[in-house]
C-alpha cells in the first residue's frame, strides 16, 4: 500500500509540474500588447503612423494586417532574407519577442480606407486581380489574397486599402528580384506590365 501511495503522489506532483511548465509556455508565448505599443511608439511610429496607419504614400499600412504575417516579415528583414536597408536598422534592434508584441499590437488597430482616383485603372486592376490575365498565364491575385483581399494568416498579406504607391513598389521590386522572399510572387509579377501593376495597386487602394 505504502509504494502505491508513493506512487500515486509522485505521479500526481509530476503532472502538476507538467501543467505548470506548460501554462509558463503558454504565459510566455502571449504577445505583451502593452510592450507592443511601447516599441512600436519607439521605433515604428515615424513611418508608419501612431496606429499603424501611415500618412507616407511610400510606407505600408500595418494596422489590420495579419500579425504572423508582420513578424515573418520584420524576422526576415532582420536576417537580410529581405532587402531594405531602412528596414535592416530598425529590425536589428528587435528581439523575436518585441517583434510578435509590435506585430499583435499595431494589427489590433482598425486599417484607414484607402485612396484611389483613376477609375480606368480601377477597372482594369479589378480584372486583373479577380479574373487573372489568362492568355499571359497571369493568376488572379484574389486566388491567394481572398477576393476582398483580406488576405490569409501567415501566408498572404491583407491588401484591402493599402497604400497604392507602395504595392506598386513591392510588385516592381519581386518584378526585379530585387525582393525574393517569395518565389510565387516572383514568378507571378515577373508577367506584370508596367500598367498591369499600376492598375492591381490602384484597385486594391481604392477597397473600403
Amino acid at each position: 500500500m505504502k509504494l502505491i501511495s508513493s506512487v500515486l503522489v509522485a505521479a500526481s506532483l509530476t503532472m502538476s509540474a507538467v501543467s505548470g511548465f506548460a501554462q509558463e509556455a503558454a504565459a510566455a508565448a502571449k504577445p505583451d500588447l502593452a510592450k507592443g505599443q511601447a516599441s512600436f511608439t519607439a521605433v515604428c511610429v515615424a513611418c508608419h503612423g501612431p496606429d499603424g496607419n501611415s500618412l507616407v504614400p511610400d510606407y505600408p499600412k500595418l494596422a489590420q494586417q495579419h500579425p504572423e504575417y508582420l513578424v515573418k516579415q520584420l524576422q526576415e528583414f532582420k536576417t537580410g532574407k529581405r532587402q531594405n536597408a531602412i528596414m535592416l536598422g530598425f529590425s536589428a534592434m528587435l528581439s523575436d519577442e518585441d517583434m510578435k508584441n509590435i506585430a499583435y499590437w499595431v494589427t489590433t488597430n482598425k486599417a484607414a480606407p484607402g485612396t484611389a482616383a483613376d477609375a480606368d485603372l480601377i477597372a482594369q486592376g479589378k480584372r486583373i486581380y479577380l479574373g487573372g490575365v489568362l492568355d499571359r498565364n497571369i493568376p488572379a491575385c484574389a486566388g491567394c489574397h481572398g477576393p476582398a483581399a483580406a488576405g490569409i494568416p501567415a501566408q498572404y498579406p491583407r491588401l484591402k486599402g493599402q497604400q497604392a504607391n507602395y504595392v506598386v513598389t513591392q510588385l516592381n521590386t519581386f518584378r526585379s528580384g530585387e525582393r525574393n522572399n517569395n518565389l510565387q510572387m516572383t514568378g507571378v509579377a515577373a508577367k506584370l506590365n508596367d500598367r498591369d501593376i499600376k492598375a492591381v495597386a490602384e484597385y486594391v487602394a481604392s477597397l473600403k
